[in-house]
Order: C-alpha cells, then structure tokens, then sequence
C-alpha cells in the first residue's frame, strides 16, 4: 500500500549527507532526548518524530533554548510529521490534536546544563559559511507579507501570524527569536544540506531573496 512517508523517506536517503562527525559523549540528562531526537550525526536520519539535533549549535539561540525547555510550547502545530495527525472530514483536512505529544518541561539547572551542551554540537560550521555575506537588515512589513505568502508560496506550510497560514511546516513568527540568522538564510537556501529528510523544497532563491525573507522573520519580533 502507497505510504507517502516512507516514499520520502525513501526518496530522501537517495541524498548526499555531509561527512560523518566523530562520536560525542551524550551526558545523562540529555540521553532521554535520544528517544525521539537524533543527537549524532550519521546516514540513517530515519526513524526520529522530532527534529534533529545533532547540529542545535549551529541553528538554535541559547537564551532561547533555556526559556522554551523550561516552558515548551508547540513549534510545529501538525506535530513532527505532519501526516500523521491530519484528518479528513467532508473534505476539509484538520489537526487531530489528541494525537499530539507535549514535550516535557526541564527544570531551571536542566534546561541550563542541557542546552549548554545542545549549543556545543556545531559539526555544519562549514554549511554556515556560505551565509556570513548576510548581514541582518529590514523590509516593509506589507510587502514582506506578501513576499512571503504570495511570490515565495511560504505561507502554505508556515505561519507567519499565530492565525494565518499552514500548519505543515514549524510556525515562524517567533523563528527570529530562536534561530540564529546565518541558519536561516543557509537553510532557506539548502534546506536538505542540513536535514535529507526535510519537506522543504530548495526553491533556488538566490541571496537577495534569501535575506528579504531573513529580514521578513526579524520585523515579525522585537529582537534586533
């Protein structure tokens, strides 16, 4: 029978992956994550419900890591794999959220000791690079609005409201405040470079469309 995530999952190993990290040693209190994070880097990224964190260094802002442990709330509003917790009624698809886990809450001293060692995980230092001409600016709100909806497509999977937008992919109106900017401008532009099991589709933007919608998710928050 037709499975499209194993067919992507399938279609994605077919992908080059980086070269291999070494080993790291995965302290106690973060070895629960492994559960349904993958925390080391190697060519079968199948069989994880959450995100890769092998390279969390390289993408994630600290401070943020440390808040949102402590107080997690959804990044993703269709869970992990979107497929999997959509539901069809009269022909209208909607998020079964009883089907949705929560991730668990860490304590202060937890959060603080696991997202230290999250932040030492930087094995994509070299993916980084391509981006360090990016240099944070800003753009007309309106007009990034619909750069981001209408020409680029991004509001069909992404949410760049708490109300408008798709549910697929992780809601971005809060992106700026947790990801660092030369991530985002590198994924935008490569975004299988950094996970071969990725929805996302390399649109073949080039740079200046790139840092427009950079600079479209820095207006959405307060963060310079």
């Amino acid at each position: 029978m037709f499975n499209i995530r194993n067919t992507l999952l399938f279609l994605a190993s077919m992908l080059p992956l980086p070269a291999l990290a070494q080993s790291v040693e995965i302290p106690d209190s973060v070895k629960d994550c492994a559960g349904c994070h993958q925390l080391q880097q190697s060519n079968d990224q199948a069989g994880y419900s959450a995100p890769p964190l092998f390279f969390a260094g390289n993408k994630y802002r600290q401070q943020w890591l440390e808040d949102w442990l402590q107080e997690p709330y959804r990044l993703r509003p269709s869970g992990g794999f979107y497929a999997d917790h959509v539901v069809t009624k009269d022909g209208v698809d909607s998020i079964d959220e009883s089907s949705l886990n929560s991730h668990p809450a860490l304590d202060n001293e937890t959060a603080i000791e696991v997202s230290e060692w999250l932040m030492s995980l930087t094995p994509m230092d070299d993916l980084l690079a391509d981006s360090n001409d990016y240099s944070p600016g800003s753009v007309s709100p309106r007009l990034g609005a619909m750069d981001f909806v209408k020409f680029k497509g991004c509001g069909g999977c992404h949410r760049d409201t708490p109300e408008y937008g798709g549910l697929s992919g992780p809601e971005l109106y809060t992106a700026w405040n947790r990801l660092q900017p030369h991530y985002i401008v590198s994924y935008i532009k490569n975004p299988r470079a950094w996970n071969k099991n990725s929805a996302m589709p390399n649109r073949a933007l080039n740079d200046g469309q790139i840092h427009k919608l950079a600079n479209y998710l820095k207006i959405l928050t307060d963060e310079d």
